[in-house]
């Protein structure tokens, strides 16, 4: 359902495994997401990417319409459902250290959450995406927040009116991803090592700012920036990798 793997290099790799479901969202899937994004708060770099021909068809549709026999026609699933997916992709949004997505085939509804939720996104020429709920009667509200952050307001909004579906050149074109590769898993790997090469805290610090500053009016984004710029100044990193740029050498991170 879930593959992790701890990487020597300090990377995370995380990797939806219910190919014949198209890696669709069930409650225990996401259940596995938030616990294995808890245990990578100690990695380095997260990389996200999927087994099959599917990122990720978004929430299991099948394991919804089930719980609509229950005695409150499925209310209070629907209600665990979606607080269980706002959590997993506010702690994508919100994790300590990059998440990067590798995405090589289909990202749906929620699956396109996911994507919009990291810091960065590869993906393969084969690579599609859209947020079709529209289609099926059920708009998708909870991918927008994540989407309409990600790309512009208009180009969200007709991702989520009218469902289409956008190749990987138009959605790099509206940046919902970065760049496009042939083999986009290989690329995220490479990309989280050489962060995971970089200083621990600058990374961390640099993560925690970006987080922090989105969406606040200038004033106060350069407010929490410079902060975040003092504190960074002031860990044994910042000297040691000073001193190494002025001394032309390679630093020696301390992780402090």
């Amino acid at each position: 359902m879930l593959r992790e793997e701890q990487r020597a290099d300090g990377v995370a790799l995380l990797v939806l495994d219910r190919p014949a479901a198209r890696n669709a969202l069930s409650v225990a899937l996401l259940e596995a997401l938030a616990e294995a994004l808890r245990r990578a708060r100690s990695a380095r770099c997260v990389v996200l990417a999927a087994e099959g021909p599917a990122f990720c068809a978004g929430h299991d549709l099948r394991e919804l319409a089930a719980a609509r026999a229950a005695a409150d026609g499925g209310r209070a699933f629907f209600a665990r459902t979606m607080a269980l997916c706002s959590e997993v992709m506010r702690a994508i949004a919100t994790h300590p250290v990059p998440v990067i997505a590798a995405v090589e085939g289909m990202a749906t509804a929620a699956g396109c959450q996911l994507v919009a939720s990291c810091d960065i996104a590869l993906a393969s020429p084969a690579a599609r995406f859209c947020t079709p709920g529209v289609e099926i009667g059920l708009f998708c509200s909870t991918p927008a927040v994540a989407l309409i952050r990600a790309v512009p307001a208009k180009a969200a909004a007709e991702m989520l009116f009218t469902g289409r579906v956008l190749g990987a050149e138009e959605a790099q074109a509206i940046g919902l991803i970065t760049r496009i590769l042939p083999d986009a898993r290989a690329a995220a790997l490479a990309m989280a090592e050489q962060i995971a090469s970089r200083s621990a805290v600058a990374v961390r610090l640099g993560k925690q700012a970006l987080v922090a500053q989105r969406g606040l009016p200038l004033a106060d984004a350069y407010a929490i920036a410079s902060q975040a710029m003092v504190d960074n100044l002031m860990a044994a990193d910042a000297e040691e990798g000073i001193a190494a740029f002025l001394e032309r050498r390679r630093p020696q991170w301390k992780d402090a």
